[in-house]
C-alpha cells in the first residue's frame, strides 16, 4: 500500500534497453547543465484549470524552476497532440486531466522527469516511464493533515447520521433522538485502516481523544511502525470482521482495485461504516450500493467515487446513510499553491542533476546520472 512492489523478473534485454535510455537521457542532461542551457518543462492546461488560474501564470512553478528551466505550454486536446507537443521537452509536469500513457511516454525524446502535483500517480503509466528511464515524482506530504481532517469529518458525520438528523430537524423533531439512539457511542469502537501511510497515521493521531481501538492492514508497512502508532497489525479479513469503521487510505493499483467488493462487505459487521478518502476505484460501487441496501453495512462516507463527476442518478448521492463530498478532502487555501511549488521543486532537482525528494519509481535512481545528495527516506516511499 504505502510502498510500491518493484517490478520483478525483467529480462536482460529490457534491462539493457532501460540502461541505454537512462544513459542517453542523463548524458544529455549533464552536457546541457555544463553549458548552462535552460531546460524546457512542458505543461498542458485543461479548461477546468483555466477557470482557477490566470492563463500563462506559472509564477509559483517558476519560483523553483526559474534558474534552470523555461515553461512551455502544450496546447493539446488529444493524447496524440500532447505527445507531438511534448516530444522535445526535458520534463513534464501534471497533465491536467490527460493521462501520460505509454503512447505519450514513447514519444518523449529527452524527457528526464515527470512531476505530479498530487499524492496519487494514476495519471501516469509509471511502469512505462520506468522502462523509458524517466523519473516520476509526486507530492506525498503536502496536504496530509487536510485529508485526515476530512476523513475524520466523514466518520463523525456518518456515525451521527447528520443527513437524517438535518431532515428530522425540519420534518419530525421528536423522532430524531430515538433514531440516533440506535447508534453506539464512538468511545470503545474499533477503527480499521486499510493502508497505513501518511494520512492513516494522521487520522490515527486524531482518534486518540475519542477512546477508540485501532487496527491496521498494510503489507508494506512493518508491524513495528503500525504498533508504534497505537494500532494493532491485522490481516485484511480480520480488519473487515473486527472493525466498526473501515477507513481506506491506500493508493489505487492492480493490487487494491475493487478490494472492497461483495465478498469484503459480506465479512463486515452489519453496523459497520465505510470511509473512503483515497481513490474511488478501491471500492466496487455496485457492490457497495447493494451492501447498503441489503443492510450488510450501516453507512458510508465517501470523498471519492469511481466516476467523477458521478452520474446524477448514482444511488449513493441520495442514500440517507451515505455522505458524499466531491473529492475535496485536500482543498484549502494552501493546497494548490504549495503543491505547485513542491512539484516544480522536484522537477528542478532532477534538472539540476540531483535525486528528487519524492520519487515514485526509485528503481530508476541508482542507474541515473543523478547525485544522491541525501539518504532516500524509506518512510516516505513511492505512493502507488
Amino acid at each position: 500500500m504505502a510502498r510500491a512492489v518493484e517490478i520483478q523478473g525483467q529480462t536482460r534485454a529490457s534491462s539493457a534497453a532501460i540502461e541505454k535510455a537512462l544513459g542517453q537521457r542523463f548524458r544529455q542532461s549533464e552536457g546541457e547543465t555544463s553549458n548552462m542551457t535552460k531546460k524546457r518543462v512542458g505543461i498542458r492546461v485543461s479548461k477546468q484549470a483555466q477557470t482557477t488560474m490566470t492563463p500563462g501564470d506559472w509564477s509559483l512553478e517558476m519560483e523553483e524552476l526559474g534558474p534552470v528551466a523555461d515553461i512551455v505550454e502544450i496546447k493539446a486536446d488529444t493524447p496524440e497532440e500532447f505527445a507531438k507537443g511534448a516530444e522535445d521537452v526535458d520534463a513534464l509536469m501534471s497533465s491536467w486531466g490527460l493521462r501520460i500513457d505509454k503512447q505519450i511516454i514513447g514519444a518523449l525524446k529527452q524527457c528526464l522527469v515527470i512531476g505530479l502535483s498530487s499524492v496519487g500517480v494514476d495519471m501516469v503509466d509509471v511502469e512505462a516511464a520506468t522502462e523509458a528511464g524517466i523519473v516520476v515524482t509526486n507530492v506525498p506530504d503536502i496536504f496530509i493533515e487536510e485529508v485526515a481532517d476530512h476523513a475524520m469529518m466523514l466518520l463523525l458525520t456518518v456515525r451521527a447520521m447528520t443527513p437524517t438528523m438535518q431532515r428530522l430537524a425540519i420534518e419530525d423533531w421528536f423522532a430524531a433522538r430515538p433514531t440516533l439512539s440506535k447508534r453506539p457511542r464512538l468511545m470503545g469502537q474499533t477503527i480499521g485502516f486499510y493502508g497505513f501511510g501518511h494520512v492513516a497515521h494522521a487520522v490515527a493521531r486524531r482518534t486518540q481523544g475519542f477512546g477508540v481501538r485501532l487496527l491496521a492492514y498494510d503489507p508494506y508497512v512493518s508491524e513495528l511502525e503500525i504498533s508504534a502508532a497505537g494500532a494493532e497489525p491485522v490481516s485484511f479479513n480480520e480488519l473487515l470482521e473486527r472493525s466498526d469503521f473501515v477507513s481506506i487510505h491506500a493508493p489505487h493499483n492492480p493490487e487494491t482495485h475493487h478490494a472492497f467488493g461483495a465478498e469484503a462487505f459480506a465479512r463486515m459487521k452489519s453496523s459497520a461504516i465505510l470511509i473512503n478518502a483515497a481513490r474511488g476505484s478501491l471500492v466496487d460501487e455496485p457492490a457497495l450500493i447493494e451492501a447498503l441496501r441489503a443492510g450488510e453495512i450501516a453507512g458510508a462516507g465517501l470523498d471519492v467515487l469511481e466516476s467523477e463527476p458521478p452520474d446524477p442518478k448514482n444511488p449513493l448521492l441520495t442514500m440517507e446513510n451515505v455522505v458524499v463530498t466531491p473529492h475535496v478532502a485536500s482543498a484549502t487555501t494552501r493546497m494548490r499553491p504549495e503543491s505547485r511549488r513542491r512539484a516544480a521543486r522536484e522537477v528542478a532537482q532532477v534538472l539540476r542533476g540531483r535525486w528528487p525528494m519524492s520519487c515514485v519509481n526509485p528503481t530508476v535512481l541508482p542507474r541515473a546520472n543523478l547525485e544522491r545528495w541525501q539518504p532516500y527516506p524509506m518512510n516516505r516511499g513511492p505512493n502507488r
